[in-house]
């Protein structure tokens, strides 16, 4: 698109010379003539928008989500269940004998592994009892090989969480996820447990939890039960019977004498070995069914939550009671089945209820605002709060996603995106459409070939912690709207992902989108209205920025760079917050300022002497002026405009 003389926000060349003749704050020197601006155009639209379909000829589990059911589990099969066939991948790695047996062919025994226990999954076929054999050797023979290093090695402290894991209430243990609300939830919940560490005659004695796991419901709670209530509805359909049933994969101890099961939970063993199946863990499964629910009606503990939920899967693995792929199922149907109940009607009106009343709640056990819960919900640190660092909860649960396995097929085959998914995200990103989050969990999905994860409607790949973070690709035009007045993640929200692509962001609305990715998308950016905030030196990607409305604002240590050309019109504002006088933003392309706002400020410590020269700005050709300079403490600013930058001479 050509450039264009007039800018339709600035109707005349008159009105940008009058506003150029403005003095800065205090005095202007320039050697650049004030001649009338050629205002380039915004970045050109894309032309499309980008959309996740739902796979073709793929029955959808959240409308088969109620085939799961635990009483069918002994004629339970990938065509009659839901629930075993988003678990079809596994069928890859091992085929259970019902499968064989129907096919005609001799059963062989069980597995491959050197140190097996013969006497697992021994019984007659199609009775819950039969076993099968291994597919796929190296996969298997690395699932039980994790197992056996893993607790060889454990600590007693792991010993210790392993044990409150298996025997507490599910529901009590994943709310410490929570961090700084974990008391308040509790006390509002009402939540109990009697289990609070490793008794002294465990190894001989089974203690059950008599708590009541994830508390008080229903109208006996008038605080809070409508947030229990959602928790526990998360569980509808959620068997993880039937999966056992029918893979009937023994658990990794009965595989090897080489796993040693925590001393503390042997009398946890069940008797019963031919019924007690180690895929899917059904522990797994639970937490993070019951963290997807939390994590729904508190977005502001979304990450952390979910990460405990997935902590509570590899302490079955330290247990010695799952192996990873164990844990993997648990989380791929935890998740399908949360979708499902979220998606119900019958629980819409909870689910609405259940977030108004979980801030409610929490804020008046805090006393805390809306304008502050989410800075209190991030309050502790990490000897306060196990999640309070963000760099090693994403590392955790990316591990936690593949527990270091190789890739078995083709790793770039395209994400797709199962029906319905989109509702996982629906409290944390609320100002996206349904689409725009089906897109966010395209894009933030991670790649295909892993074992068990490549089931044909795309749970397996689905990466929420990532999703949470925003868009992790642009294709297309990628339009947010954000509208501060309905507060939380409307008013400022941040996207942490490292953003890729060809397409191009328009940022409209009141509210305040920070990006904190060293983004390389190429398309563009335009600012419409609100705060759009750079929080990385190539946080607005590789191509041009327009600022059309609003405030574009750099909060960078070093330099904020614009990888293309840079424009601001009238009546917007560049903010810049600085630690230093040098070149805080630079400009690989032409700048043109038509008019606007340039403030600084100094939040980090830093403030500049009485006479300093700020060298501000760098550009590969600079054109024309701001209306406006201002300077936090300062009341005089002398600016000097060259062709290729901008410098501030601080006065009084």
């Amino acid at each position: 698109m050509q450039e264009q003389l007039f800018s339709r926000r600035l109707p005349s060349i008159i009105a940008i010379s009058i506003a150029f003749g403005l003095s800065a704050c205090g005095g202007s020197s320039s050697p650049v003539a004030d001649a009338p601006l050629v205002i380039p155009s915004a970045p050109a639209d894309p032309g499309v928008v980008d959309s996740a379909p739902v796979a073709a000829n793929v029955p959808a589990f959240v409308d088969n989500v109620a085939s799961n059911q635990r009483g069918d589990a002994r004629y339970a099969t990938v065509d009659t269940n839901a629930g075993v066939r988003v678990l079809v991948g596994f069928k890859d790695i091992w085929k259970p004998l019902t499968d064989i047996v129907d096919a005609g062919v001799t059963a062989p025994a069980v597995g491959s592994f050197p140190a097996i226990v013969a006497s697992a999954w021994t019984g007659l076929p199609k009775d819950g009892t039969a076993g099968g054999t291994i597919l796929n050797t190296s996969v298997h023979n690395a699932n039980i090989q994790y197992v056996i290093d893993a607790t060889s090695k454990r600590t007693p402290a792991q010993e210790s969480a392993a044990y409150l894991d298996d025997r507490r209430g599910k529901g009590y243990s994943v709310t410490d996820g929570l961090g700084p609300l974990t008391n308040a939830w509790r006390l509002s919940a009402q939540q109990t447990t009697s289990i609070t560490a490793i008794a002294a005659d465990s190894g001989s004695v089974l203690y059950n939890d008599s708590g009541n796991n994830t508390g008080v419901g229903g109208s006996a709670n008038a605080a809070f039960g409508n947030v229990v209530d959602l928790v526990n509805a998360m569980g509808n359909n959620g068997s993880t019977e039937p999966a056992k049933r029918f893979y009937k994969y023994a658990r990794p101890f009965r595989w090897s004498s080489s796993v040693v099961v925590a001393p503390s939970l042997i009398p946890a063993i069940s008797t019963t070995p031919a019924t007690d199946g180690g895929f899917t863990s059904g522990h797994s499964a639970e937490a993070t069914r019951d963290a997807v629910g939390m994590a729904y009606a508190v977005p502001e503990r979304f990450q952390e939550i979910l990460t405990r939920g997935l902590e509570l899967g590899e302490n079955r693995i330290l247990a010695g009671m799952h192996s990873p792929l164990d844990v993997i199922s648990g989380r791929v149907l935890a998740q399908a089945v949360a979708a499902a109940n979220l998606l119900d009607p019958a629980n819409a009106a909870k689910k609405a209820a259940a977030v108004t009343q979980a801030h409610t709640a929490l804020m008046a056990q805090t006393n805390t605002t809306a304008d502050n819960f989410y800075a209190f919900a991030h309050s502790g640190t990490t000897d306060t709060d196990r999640f309070a660092d963000y760099a090693t909860n994403k590392a955790n649960y990316l591990r936690r996603l593949t527990y270091g396995f190789a890739p078995i097929a083709s790793t770039n085959v395209a994400a797709v995106v199962p029906k319905g998914a989109e509702v996982l995200l629906e409290t944390r990103l609320p100002y996206l459409s349904d689409t725009q989050r089906r897109v966010v969990l395209k894009t933030t999905a991670i790649p295909s070939g892993y074992p068990v994860l490549d089931d044909a409607e795309g749970w397996g790949r689905l990466n929420l912690f990532a999703a949470a973070d925003g868009y992790g690709v642009f294709f297309g035009n990628v339009v947010v709207s954000m509208d501060a007045s309905k507060g939380g993640f409307y008013a400022l929200d941040s996207w942490r992902n490292n953003i890729s692509g060809t397409g191009k962001l328009t940022k409209q609305g009141s509210g305040v989108l920070k990006l904190t990715g060293n983004n390389t998308w190429t398309g563009g950016t335009q600012l419409e209205a609100g705060t759009l905030e750079a929080d990385a030196a190539t946080a607005f990607g590789a191509g041009d920025v327009y600022v059309s409305g609003g405030t574009l604002a750099g909060n960078v240590t070093g330099t904020l760079t614009i990888g293309g050309k840079y424009t601001q019109l009238a009546n917007t504002t560049l903010e810049l917050n600085m630690g230093s006088a040098q070149n805080k933003f630079s400009v690989n392309g032409t700048m043109t300022i038509a008019g606007g706002t340039l403030h600084i400020k100094f939040p980090g410590g830093y403030k500049p002497a009485l006479g300093d020269t700020l060298n501000l700005i760098s550009a590969a050709s600079l054109k024309g002026k701001f209306t406006t300079i201002n300077v936090d403490g300062f009341t005089t600013v002398t600016s000097t405009y060259t062709d290729t930058g901008l410098q501030l001479r601080l006065g009084s």
